[in-house]
């Protein structure tokens, strides 16, 4: 894809990797060029345009990929510049791949939900010219190293037929686990992630779990050490208090002598005392 800007003094490497900002590998903050031309918007404008290209080869209604959008998201776009050919000078773009983290909702193999955060595939691709070439394995495989990340990693969204056929024949990624959303991921894409065990599993994994829990126990309660039974002594009062029970006198011995007046007749005693 060629442009009416000197391509090759705006992308000095093979492959440029764009952020939201947009901001011109060769430009420096601070620093203008002669000419007081704005890179950046060429750069928007080589963004705009692959994003048109790619929209028209996947026969979709409109772009997915533009300078705004980029703008407004935390992508990241990875683009491939043709090194070899240099048309009136000014040099081509091969092709682009744009990747992005993102917060998903997917089945496991189980039909559980997980929650996940993985790196998606959002856009990928070589001009109509270049294409079997080796150039979209090429700028893949340069993402892959950079994000640190396997392809079996990956969620793909709405893949075509052409890409599930490239990641089939360069990275034997051929089972996918179905999924409600327009997300594609294959097998071994939870290798790496926390799954809860199978019901069938919860009884085994509890019988190991001193054996394969990493978590320290909590400590033991240290109890006061025993005392001997020598040392009590039985109903002593130190020990014993709780046994005493106050036993009154009966009447009419509980009551106090009076020297004034004779006792009188006595009250009816209670059953408890008889």
């Amino acid at each position: 894809m060629e442009f009416s800007f000197d391509v090759d003094a705006l992308l000095p490497e093979r492959i440029t990797v764009l952020d939201q900002h947009l901001r011109p590998p060769a430009r420096r903050p601070g620093t203008t060029t002669p000419a007081r031309v704005d890179l950046q918007q060429q750069i928007m404008t080589i963004v705009d345009e692959l994003g048109k290209a790619s929209a028209k080869a996947q026969h979709l209604p409109a772009p997915i990929t533009s300078a705004s959008r980029m703008q407004s998201n935390r992508h990241v776009m990875y683009v491939l510049k043709d090194t070899s050919a240099r048309p009136a000078g000014k040099g081509a773009i091969i092709g682009f791949l744009k990747v992005g983290y993102k917060k998903l909702f997917v089945l496991d193999d189980r039909e559980a939900h997980n929650e996940v955060e993985p790196l998606c595939i959002l856009d990928f691709y070589i001009h109509e010219s270049l294409q079997r070439h080796g150039h979209g394995r090429e700028l893949f495989h340069y993402m892959l190293q950079k994000e640190r990340v396997e392809p079996h990693q990956l969620a793909i969204d709405r893949p075509s037929q052409k890409l599930l056929k490239f990641l089939n024949k360069h990275y034997n990624l051929e089972t996918t686990v179905p999924q409600v959303n327009n997300f594609v991921i294959f097998e071994g894409f939870f290798a790496h992630q926390h799954r809860p065990p199978a019901p069938s599993l919860r009884a085994s994994r509890h019988s190991r779990a001193a054996a394969v829990d990493p978590t320290p126990a909590a400590p033991a309660r240290k109890l006061p050490p025993k005392r001997a039974e020598g040392d009590i002594k039985p109903y002593s009062s130190s020990d014993r208090e709780f046994l005493k029970v106050a036993v009154e006198p009966p009447w009419p011995l509980n009551r106090a002598p009076r020297r004034a007046t004779p006792p009188a007749h006595p009250p009816p005693r209670s059953s408890s005392l008889v």
